[in-house]
């Protein structure tokens, strides 16, 4: 045999040894701990989300999964990373409506939704609430926007971040009851939180779960939930529509993965999410918080990919109406 046939030989062998190998890692990912990237600090409710279905999910995939919070540009910065990291699924993301809202608010976002990152698994909705700090002297909805109309100048709303969905929602919430408030954005809606109950700022749209341990604590004055039905973990707090202002929001969040992750482990980390948000402890626990788990029939990967480019287009809408864009 030739040098010339021996190099072809081993060239054909390994070329299919390295070919054959890649379905067999993907058929038995998990190996390790794999890490879920939460684009918030800790305490805010995407970070609870996270931590109450990351438990679960160590269970149902049998490897540990390593919760890492990375904040920054209304959870921007975190789903960056995941985009550009490895394929192999042992780095994914909770990405969220912030992530549709990204692609229009930024001019120049860090990545692509639609090409960057690869979607597994619509989890769950957290409907927003509106609080204010606990001595603002306003008793409802429509005392508060009386409120803020004769004191805009002076008063001060707090978010997530720029870019967060409480952000946006907050904006757009000033803007339907034609107010103007400063925003003070913070790096997650922990820290916002925390500011406050200290009573430096006076009110906040935030995701329910970040609410409501402080409203049943009495830390914090509720106001409104912004949807139009009440969440059973706070069922005395009156929602907009039932206090005279047609406005709601919500978020929901979902598993992304990098573009050209295979097949075989996507679907792997579908069905143990599946698995892991449709016990009934679980929903419970979600539930609990103000969370709701989405229906069997939303849970699909296909369904999650079916959403993207509506949710660009649906954000993006009153943002541009509204004349929001960041750098």
């Amino acid at each position: 045999m030739t040098r010339m046939r021996i190099l072809a030989v081993a060239f054909a062998i390994a070329v299919t040894a390295s070919g054959a190998s890649l379905p067999v890692a993907a058929q038995d990912w998990p190996t390790r701990p794999v890490t879920m990237v939460v684009p918030f600090p800790p305490g805010g409710g995407t970070d609870v989300l996270g931590r109450i279905v990351g438990r679960a999910l160590s269970q149902t995939l049998g490897q540990q999964v390593i919760i890492e919070n990375i904040g920054g540009a209304g959870g921007m910065i975190g789903s960056a990373r995941v985009a550009h990291a490895t394929p192999d699924g042992y780095e994914f993301v909770l990405g969220s409506r912030a992530d549709a809202i990204n692609q229009t608010l930024y001019k120049h976002p860090l990545y692509d939704l639609k090409k960057d990152l690869e979607p597994v698994i619509l989890i769950a909705d957290q409907p927003m609430i509106l609080i204010a700090r606990k001595g603002l002297p306003v008793d409802g909805l429509q005392d508060f926007i009386a409120y803020v109309k004769k004191h805009q100048t002076a008063m001060r709303s707090g978010s997530a971040g720029i870019g967060s969905t409480g952000y946006v929602d907050c904006a757009l919430f000033n803007q339907a009851i034609g107010v103007k408030v400063q925003d003070i954005p913070y790096r997650g809606g922990g820290p916002a939180l925390v500011d406050l109950i200290g009573q430096q700022f006076d009110y906040f749209c935030t995701l329910s779960p970040t609410a409501v341990p402080p409203v049943k604590a009495g830390l914090v004055k509720p106001i409104a939930m912004l949807s139009r039905k009440r969440l059973p973990s706070l069922p005395d707090v009156r929602t907009t529509y039932e206090q005279g202002l047609n406005f709601e929001a919500s978020t929901w969040f979902g598993f992304f993965v990098p573009r050209d992750t295979p097949g075989a482990v996507i679907k792997k980390l579908h069905d143990a999410t599946a698995t892991a948000i449709n016990t009934p402890s679980v929903q419970d626990q979600l539930a609990a918080t103000g969370t709701f788990v989405v229906p069997q029939d939303h849970q699909s990967t296909a369904y999650l990919q079916s959403i993207i480019v509506p949710e660009i287009k649906k954000n993006g809408a009153p943002l541009r109406a509204a004349g929001m864009s960041i750098e």
